[in-house]
């Protein structure tokens, strides 16, 4: 019996060894890209530190002055949040109707898809100065074009309250990534589903609300939650805005404090920055990633447990 357990024991202990590795590469990956920055993250946020001097022990002080005293973070929340909310649900919405468009056209299908899908490729910074320079308010040829027909024309990245759907125009327009995922489900809704709904006598509301929904849900879910953390993560576009738009470059003996107009364009990712490389209080910087991290986890987590409620039901 001793014997015989003391085989078990082994065998299982080997099980174990090869077990861990084969997963040794996603463990190293694990621990030295996420479980030590997270633990650092969390140990600085309680620390007083600048990068030069060592870190000194300072509790709960960066927590209360973030939350508290600092001025610019609940703006720069509202921002995010406004972001993560809206924006995402504007992408998902044109990438999928773009979809389902460019899946009923009959003919051309790949010019369409193919201009839909190149403003995806252009690069951030060059894309958010050519809408900067559109949406001039005073020599850019959307106002022109606005002003023309008799509507009054807002004044885009330099008004606080059109900031952010200026933002959102821009994002929409390199929808193209989305566009072509949303294609590729929708082209792999089985046929039949759509003819059995036909002679039950379906509309076409109800054959997208009862057969497409529910089929392309995986993806729509995938959509929404890697917009979210992309929002989470929006930096280069609103602060290459603000720049342009207040025409602050960042040249030599020129200071730009983010989030013009206003802090309208004010992002959580711009404050981190602004508080650990402009101000170097990184104490501070890491209470702020670290509420950046629970609001991506928060959100992941609420779409994932309320699947259904996002897409829809089909009872």
């Amino acid at each position: 019996m001793t014997s015989a357990h003391a085989q078990r024991r082994a065998k299982r202990r080997r099980e174990t060894l090869r077990t861990l590795a084969f997963m040794s590469p996603w463990l190293i990956g694990f621990g030295v890209f996420f479980a030590y920055p997270l633990v650092s993250t969390v140990y600085f946020s309680l620390m007083k530190y600048d990068g030069l001097n060592p870190p000194t022990w300072r509790g709960l002080d960066n927590w209360t002055y973030v939350l508290t005293s600092l001025p610019k973070f609940w703006p720069a929340m509202q921002n995010t949040l406004w972001l993560a909310v809206v924006m995402v649900a504007c992408r998902v919405l044109f990438g999928l109707g773009t979809g389902l468009l460019i899946t009923k056209v009959k003919t051309g299908t790949g010019i369409f898809r193919t201009l839909f899908y190149l403003p995806y490729l252009a690069p951030p910074v060059a894309a958010t100065l050519a809408f900067v320079f559109l949406l001039n308010p005073g020599t850019g040829p959307v106002n022109s074009l606005i002003e023309a027909v008799g509507l009054p024309a807002p004044s885009w990245f330099n008004d606080a309250d059109w900031s952010k759907p200026a933002l959102t125009v821009l994002a929409v327009w390199g929808v193209g990534d989305l566009m072509v995922i949303f294609m590729a489900a929708l082209l792999d809704v089985p046929r039949e589903q759509y003819e059995a709904a036909e002679l039950d006598g379906a509309s076409a509301w109800q054959r997208f609300r009862f057969v497409t929904l529910p089929n392309i849900s995986p993806i729509i879910l995938f959509a929404v939650v890697t917009g979210i953390i992309g929002a989470m993560q929006y930096y280069t576009q609103p602060i290459v805005a603000a720049k342009v738009a207040s025409g602050v470059m960042g040249g030599s003996g020129q200071t730009f404090e983010p989030g013009y107009p206003d802090d309208s364009t004010l992002t959580l990712p711009q404050l981190v920055y602004n508080l650990g490389f402009g101000r170097f209080d990184y104490g501070a910087a890491c209470v702020v990633a670290l509420v950046l991290f629970a609001l991506s986890m928060t959100f992941t987590a609420l779409l994932m447990r309320r699947r259904g409620g996002l897409i829809g039901s089909g009872d």
